[in-house]
């Protein structure tokens, strides 16, 4: 009923700008609008995940999969691949992404039963076959568009702690857990959303450090004194 309630006051809410990142889509890049995956969902039942394209049309997703597969190996926090950039975007990609706008075709799915507004988040096959046992209790619940590991600090958890975040959901699951997640999924995306800028920021310091190093040392071995604001970055 949850689901149901929201849809009705989600999709005509919504339908502006699904359009206008639709446009967006169609107008800077070529190729498809929506992006079409198998995932795993409820059960370990496979399914195709409908999302906003927002890579070149045809990119290879072998690197994206190796990139999961490091993280689960090696436990280290879920940091996306395109955290400082990613050449395979195009020029809105970035912003859908960390935004969470290229989700909002799922509610596709959530219309065909085959997800939910909340619950663990639906992982590749690939990824599947690597789950242990126990880590397969996240699937007894219905994959969600937002969940409780996306609220408890996502991109800065590891692994397991996503796992044990989505077990912990399927447990405790309730109506007021929704409600609960679904409030705090807003504030959770707007502080991802200015992490990765200000990361992205970051690296881009370095390089324009180096130059002013640079610029230094070489007036320093010339006899020439930097003056103020003389040192900056490439335009």
């Amino acid at each position: 009923m949850l689901d149901i309630s929201c849809l009705v006051i989600a999709i005509p809410t919504l339908l502006p700008v699904t359009l206008l990142v639709a446009a967006a889509i169609k107008g800077s890049s070529n190729g498809p609008v929506l992006f079409k995956q198998e995932r795993v969902g409820h059960d370990g039942k496979r399914f195709i995940l409908f999302k906003f394209r927002t890579m070149i049309a045809g990119t290879d997703t072998t690197v994206h999969e190796a990139h999961v597969a490091r993280l689960i190996e090696a436990d280290r926090p879920m940091t996306k691949l395109d955290t400082h950039g990613d050449a395979r975007l195009i020029p809105c990609g970035r912003l859908l992404r960390a935004a969470g706008l290229d989700e909002l075709p799922q509610l596709i799915n959530v219309l065909r039963g085959e997800m939910s507004i909340v619950g663990p988040r639906p992982c590749l096959p690939n990824e599947y076959n690597r789950y242990l046992p126990w880590q397969r209790e996240r699937f007894r619940a219905l994959p969600g568009l937002t969940g409780l590991w996306q609220v408890s600090g996502k991109n800065t958890t590891t692994f397991n702690e996503m796992i044990g975040f989505d077990i912990q959901y399927v447990r405790t699951q309730s109506l007021w857990l929704d409600v609960k997640i679904m409030l705090k999924t807003i504030p959770a995306v707007i502080v991802e959303v200015i992490d990765i800028e200000k990361r992205r920021r970051r690296a881009h310091l370095p390089v324009r450090t180096a130059y002013a190093a640079k610029l230094t040392s070489r007036r320093a071995a010339s006899g020439v004194e930097p003056s103020v604001g003389s040192v900056g970055p490439v335009s």
